[in-house]
């Protein structure tokens, strides 16, 4: 699982420099800090591992595709020729 780091310092005080007093700034981070805790992010390594079954099936689907059309052509070479 990866982790997410922030300077909680500078989050606060450009939240107090917005109008939110110190304790609404804290409250806000401890929140933040707690939901990018509890969640679980997708890295690019984790995507390639779900979708390696897809990507192998889809080239067994292109390749099987390309076996049928050149089958097709060869019938309908033969038909006319």
């Amino acid at each position: 699982m990866s982790t997410v780091n922030f300077d909680t310092h500078k989050f606060v005080r450009r939240l107090k420099e917005s109008g939110f007093d110190e304790k609404q700034a804290e409250a806000l981070i401890d929140a933040m800090q707690a939901a990018i805790t509890d969640s679980e992010l997708l890295t690019r390594k984790d995507l390639q591992i779900e979708l390696a079954p897809l990507k192998a099936d889809i080239s067994l689907v292109k390749w099987m595709l390309g076996v049928l059309l050149g089958g097709v052509a060869a019938l309908v070479l033969k038909a006319f020729f």
